[in-house]
């Protein structure tokens, strides 16, 4: 097998990556979308999956303008964040809050992945003076950037709401717990007295 050696041939590859990274979620994001309780979130992944789509379309075209065939290459990136999801549903069957949380965190990476994969395309692609390249990338660059903005604000709400639940969980089960000890408290507190009075009247 020949050896890479041109920075051409390292774009290639790397638009390879992407666009087997875009196909995944084109087929990951509908399962999101399921999976998720909470309608904004449902609706990002909605609308998500048709901004993915004309991504794919945008890295077709940067291969085009390069004068090669569109070639996805496996990105075991990707696969390694979807597995991970994967995983964690079947293992711990979250609720259906907990799942939101952790389906925003989830967002988050791939988006994270996503922006440095087209940044250092888009870099490449710039020095190599191929400017359509780098206008059809940062198109879909805009967009991911404006996701995970997305994603994140949800998962700020998503959080505190998580975080207020469960001091409104806790603090009914202290409450349960201290009226449950005071009760106790109370039954044990009154045979004792009972008993003592008991004994005094055997005394005399």
């Amino acid at each position: 097998m020949a050896k890479m050696s041109e920075p051409r041939e390292l774009l290639l590859h790397e638009l390879g990556d992407i666009l087997y990274a875009e196909n995944l979620l084109v087929k990951v994001l509908p399962q999101l979308s399921r999976e998720a309780s909470d309608r904004e979130l449902k609706q990002g992944f909605d609308r998500h999956l048709r901004e993915t789509k004309q991504q794919v379309e945008n890295v077709k075209k940067a291969f085009k303008a390069l004068g090669a065939p569109a070639k996805a290459e496996q990105c075991p990136g990707i696969e390694g964040i979807k597995r991970e999801h994967d995983e964690f549903v079947k293992e711990e069957q979250p609720a259906a809050d907990v799942l939101n949380a952790f389906l925003t965190g989830a967002a988050s990476r791939t988006e994270h992945y996503e922006i440095a994969a087209y940044t250092g395309a888009i870099t490449m692609a710039r020095a190599m003076g191929e400017k359509q390249v780098v206008t059809l990338l940062e198109r879909n660059l805009k967009q991911e950037k404006e996701t995970l903005r997305k994603v994140e604000t949800i998962g700020r709400r998503l959080a505190r709401e998580g975080a207020r639940q469960a001091r409104e969980n806790g603090g009914s089960a202290a409450s349960r717990t201290r009226r449950s000890t005071s009760s106790a408290r109370s039954r044990t507190g009154g045979r004792s007295r009972s008993s003592t009075r008991r004994s005094s009247s055997r005394k005399r």
